[in-house]
């Protein structure tokens, strides 16, 4: 761990999860089934697959939807609704315990910190400002764009971070919470460390190859800021 944070210039964080729990009043099962109501307003339910009918993911249907190649206005109008949902989302998320602490943290002590997400830069950029984080983050917000088959596992959002902090991989962490956050690291060449809530997260975190999962971000503040012994 100590050495995981020593060798990172920058720390990339995903938003939801090692940041804030963004749908935990706001359900992301909910944000989903109002997509799927939207693209029937759209005369689009054709393109949603059995699957895409009940998935919880609204980022799923999403791009979903997207991989049929519907009309590009129809995209749009999809991608412009999730985006108020996250936002809307993000004036009540819960801050992930010892996030904003860590966030601080880092760039007092000199590291640059970045967000690469699945979620809009707009939710993220909101929920930074209400909790006074935006200073520490320095704009640095690397989110989904209009091309949404550049989501995680896809390393966009890592590479577009990359180039903001002008940092190489080799001197970068991410901190994720998902395995399409960790395969992302991987393919853009940045370290990993997995944030997992629940156990169950943890165990798909190693099952997928992570090798370094924290229950608490209050690992990695400790591992930061106490004195190396000896």
């Amino acid at each position: 761990m100590r050495e995981l944070i020593s060798n990172a210039s920058c720390v990339l964080f995903d938003f939801d999860g090692p940041v804030c729990r963004l749908f935990a009043v706001h359900t992301a099962e909910s944000i989903a089934r109002r997509l799927r109501g939207l693209a029937a307003e759209l005369s689009v339910s054709a393109l949603l697959t059995p699957e895409l009918r009940t998935s919880p993911d609204p980022h799923r249907v999403l791009r979903g939807i997207a991989r049929a190649r519907p009309a590009p206005g129809v995209l749009s109008r999809l991608e412009a609704a999730l985006t108020r949902e996250e936002i809307s989302a993000a004036a009540t998320a819960p801050p992930t315990p010892y996030a904003a602490a860590l966030i601080a943290a880092l760039s007092t002590r000199g590291r640059q910190v970045a967000i690469a997400t699945n979620n809009s830069p707009l939710a993220a950029e909101h929920y930074l400002n209400r909790h006074k984080l935006a200073g520490y983050v320095g704009g640095r917000v690397h989110g989904r764009t209009q091309d949404v088959s550049l989501l995680k596992p896809h390393p966009d959002s890592l590479l577009r971070a990359l180039a903001s902090t002008r940092t190489a991989p080799r001197e970068a962490l991410m901190i994720g919470d998902s395995v399409a956050d960790f395969e992302a690291a991987r393919a853009a060449g940045v370290a990993f460390l997995g944030y997992a809530f629940e156990e169950s997260g943890e165990e798909q975190l190693l099952a997928a190859g992570a090798r370094d999962v924290v229950r608490s971000l209050e690992h990695v503040l400790t591992a930061l800021i106490a004195p190396a012994s000896g």
